[in-house]
């Protein structure tokens, strides 16, 4: 599985998408392909450099039910787009 993170960040963290009641969610994808095809769209929209890193699908699941984060798993079916800033 992979997350997404500041290319410069080198310690915690990772991107979340917001949703309209202000709601954070981190998208844990199951495809590299998928992970690196959402970077090129962020950055297509001036958004700030991001890396894709492999997690731990297990590790990075329970890590958000600890804290209580919310997260969403995005399969090689689904289609996301950055949401408009």
């Amino acid at each position: 599985m992979f997350i997404l993170a500041l290319q410069e960040q080198t310690g915690e963290g990772a991107y979340a998408v917001e949703d309209e009641s202000g709601d954070k969610a981190l998208y844990i994808f199951e495809e590299e392909d998928d992970a690196e095809r959402f970077v090129g769209l962020l950055e297509a929209d001036d958004y700030a450099s991001l890396k894709v890193i492999e997690v731990d699908a297990e590790v990075a699941i329970k890590t958000c039910e600890l804290y209580n984060y919310k997260y969403v798993i995005i399969t090689s079916e689904d289609c996301v787009i950055p949401p408009k800033v």
